[in-house]
């Protein structure tokens, strides 16, 4: 690069996966999920009880996600914005 800067991939990679690290990305992710709840819309209750924590390794790193299990869950997210809403108020 012209400023002199090069990155060190093998670097980022160990310092991104270090418990300390994947702590953050999980303290996030659990503040996500506990707006994702509280915003959840009830009917039956399984939208809501079937939002939980998931992992993805990445290229560096492992990524933490606010998933849902229920059948319905892409559809009440389609009409409500449940869990985007949810990840702009973790951001608080």
């Amino acid at each position: 690069m012209a400023d002199g800067f090069v990155a060190n991939d093998s670097f980022f990679e160990t310092i991104l996966r270090t418990p300390g690290v994947e702590a953050l990305v999980d303290a996030s992710a659990e503040g996500a999920l506990a707006e994702a709840i509280a915003g959840a819309p009830v009917d039956t209750g399984a939208y809501r009880d079937g939002l939980h924590i998931g992992h993805v390794d990445a290229r560096y790193r492992r990524v933490a996600r606010v998933v849902g299990s229920d059948e319905k869950t892409m559809l009440i997210e389609s009409k409500t914005g449940n869990l985007a809403r949810s990840l702009k108020g973790a951001k608080r």
